[in-house]
């Protein structure tokens, strides 16, 4: 099969973080019953006039510093007229000659060098109701129209499914740390819609559409079988049309929704019961100071406190742990054993109490109560995951926690030392590895000094004390 060049665009249309709508007063929740969230507005009762949510500005304001776009300061809304049952109105009102953001760009790492996702704009528009098909009956849910939506669209720039996914992967923490959206694709809250060509030479070939991608890995599934649907029409000598296609989850292929023989006419004009708006720059830098700190600030922020990789992904990757984290950064502590805790024993506790951190009576100062305990040795591993329950469940202090338990880390040196002469005296195999640079050997010893004495010495001191006599 003969060399092509794929060529991808991509447009996400992502629901803003607003508690209501974007023209009316109904409550932006998702998971409300069926048609509860609504009024007269969301339906297109005539009459009734849109008013401008101060909110969703903000949020766009916000999305175009975060994605490096220039903000139109004047704007103004158009209606985009077409029929469909999910558009009461018959028309959408969205932005066309005057999106808030134009010129922007995402950075992605490809393979180690980075690159350039360039966005031709931003526009603000209104959801429509959600469609759900039950056989030849069509069931409309109108709590989703009129839910504010970004839609960010990218330049034909992207060249692979892999670099489609990184720039979505990406994108998607941008809004979600930026408190643009949830980003739950699951729910619809971002929805993607990748255009695909390809071509033998730097020519764009003619695009194919496909609509509403319910995941980023479907994303690059969907493209790939796109590619290889275009490359065997080519080979086959068929002319490509430009068509909507859909992506199915159980073919897992992209399938045909409609061809598109001519161009779309929406008839667009400027929607005539919402004035020009107009943002001033006190609006503006208020917008962008209202930014909390983005993903990749964070992981310098991380780098500088000690933390390695492995730490840091899966730190970003859980952000209300990520953003109690930060709360920790303003006490002087051990961030890494802080970071392990979090990540290990405290996150395994939250999964299966189906809980968030901050559920919890767990203040930063609190929890240095415990990391204090840990470093000056009065608490083992093992004695952290016998109190971590009851730490966690009650608002007894640390110290109230060990006594209830009974837990007594002895410090005694004299009383330690015996303990390891004893150790080492028993395993002369192990001393003799140590000697020879098998530091194996050192955990291991270690471990039957605890093991001796039931874990009720302070390790710190006890490590000190064996690496002592092993040197000596």
């Amino acid at each position: 099969m003969a060399e092509y060049k794929t060529t991808i665009g991509i447009e996400v249309h992502v629901e803003l973080k607003t508690k209501t709508k974007i023209f009316s007063d109904s409550l932006n929740v998702y998971g409300m019953p069926t048609n509860t969230s609504i009024n007269a507005i969301d339906l297109g009762y005539p009459g009734t006039l849109p008013t401008v949510n101060e909110e969703v500005l903000r949020k766009g304001v916000q999305a175009c510093e975060i994605l490096h776009c220039k903000i139109s300061k004047r704007m103004h809304f158009d209606r985009k007229n077409y029929f469909y049952p999910d558009n009461p109105k018959n028309y959408q009102i969205t932005q066309n000659r005057t999106p808030i953001g134009v010129g922007g760009y995402v950075l992605i790492d490809v393979d180690g060098e980075e690159k350039k996702i360039e966005i031709e704009e931003i526009h603000i528009e209104e959801d429509t109701c959600k469609s759900a098909h039950r056989g030849n009956v069509s069931l409309l849910d109108f709590n989703r129209a009129g839910v504010p939506l970004l839609e960010i669209v990218t330049k034909p720039c992207i060249s692979s499914s892999k670099e489609a996914m990184l720039y979505l992967e990406k994108l998607k923490e941008l809004l979600y740390y930026g408190n643009i959206s949830d980003c739950k694709m699951e729910e619809g809250s971002m929805r993607c819609e990748p255009n695909v060509s390809i071509s033998k030479d730097d020519t764009l070939g003619v695009k194919c559409e496909i609509k509403n991608v319910s995941s980023i890995h479907n994303v690059g599934l969907s493209i790939e079988k796109e590619v290889l649907r275009q490359q065997a029409c080519l080979e086959k000598g068929e002319k490509i049309k430009e068509q909507t296609r859909r992506y199915d989850d159980k073919l897992q292929d992209t399938v045909l929704m409609r061809i598109k023989e001519t161009g779309n006419d929406y008839r667009y004009f400027p929607e005539p019961d919402i004035p020009f708006v107009v943002l001033d720059d006190s609006f503006i830098e208020d917008a962008k100071k209202e930014i909390p700190l983005l993903p990749d600030a964070l992981r310098e922020l991380y780098k500088e406190k000690g933390l390695n990789e492995i730490q840091i992904k899966k730190l970003i990757g859980n952000r209300t742990l990520s953003n109690y984290f930060n709360l920790l950064l303003e006490e002087d502590t051990n961030y890494k054993t802080a970071v392990n805790l979090l990540l290990g024993d405290i996150a395994s506790y939250l999964n299966k109490k189906n809980k968030t951190i901050f559920d919890l009576n767990l203040s930063p100062k609190r929890f240095c109560s415990l990391l204090e305990k840990i470093e000056d040795g009065s608490l083992s591993s093992k004695n952290v995951k016998d109190i971590l329950l009851p730490f966690l469940e009650s608002k007894k202090t640390i110290d109230e926690i060990m006594k209830d338990q009974n837990i007594q880390n002895i410090s005694d040196e004299e009383s330690i030392l015996k303990v390891i002469q004893k150790i080492l005296q028993d395993n002369e195999e192990s001393v003799k590895d140590y000697k020879e640079g098998k530091d194996r050997a050192l955990k291991y010893l270690m471990g039957q000094v605890m093991k001796e004495t039931k874990g009720s010495i302070n390790p710190k001191v006890a490590n000190e004390l064996l690496q002592k006599e092993l040197n000596s």
